[in-house]
């Protein structure tokens, strides 16, 4: 049995758990996620809890049990908690704005980025070099901050560029010039 598939989710107070067949909506205090799964794993909710098991040991059914548990306790954590991914820019004369829920970035190139963020998602600017963003939906956060991070990746040598808060960029030692005469 998977050890991640056979742990059950616990629903908190406040977060609304309604399963239709392989269909699972949860409604919160964040908002409302609704997911489609494989019919083939069984998805129940019993004394505040879902629970996620699988018919048989085939290959296809294992790698699904844990998925599919994955998936919803992310939707029952968005909902309740939401998630967040906090990121860095660093350079001189970089900086990011907020211009009304449009994050507007100014990253060394000759015009300014404007990003509109999808739905659900929101961006938090904290100072020019820092800001947040938030949202229920895990996966959608994740693409969008990967999207932020790919209008300037940080570049090895002096380490400009958008940096997720926790990232470790490895710096690079650049060209030596040559020895005297």
């Amino acid at each position: 049995m998977s050890r991640i598939g056979k742990m059950p989710i616990a629903v908190p107070a406040g977060v609304d758990v309604k399963i239709d067949g392989s269909a699972v909506t949860v409604k919160g205090p964040k908002g409302s996620l609704t997911g489609s799964y494989d019919p083939a794993i069984a998805i129940a909710l019993e004394n505040g809890e879902i629970k996620v098991t699988r018919p048989d040991d085939t290959a296809r059914n294992r790698a699904l049990h844990g998925l599919t548990r994955t998936l919803i306790a992310n939707m029952v954590h968005g909902v309740h908690d939401g998630f967040k991914k906090d990121l860095e820019i660093v350079g001189i004369g970089y900086r990011a704005a907020l211009q009304g829920k449009d994050l507007v970035l100014n990253v060394g190139y000759s015009h300014q980025v404007v990003m509109t963020p999808p739905e659900g998602v929101s961006v938090e600017v904290k100072d020019p070099n820092h800001f947040t963003i938030l949202g229920s939906d895990k996966q959608t956060v994740g693409q969008f901050a990967a999207e932020v991070r790919g209008v300037r990746p940080p570049e090895p040598y002096k380490g400009k560029g958008i940096k997720y808060a926790d990232e470790v960029i490895r710096r690079k030692e650049g060209k030596a010039g040559k020895g005297g005469k």
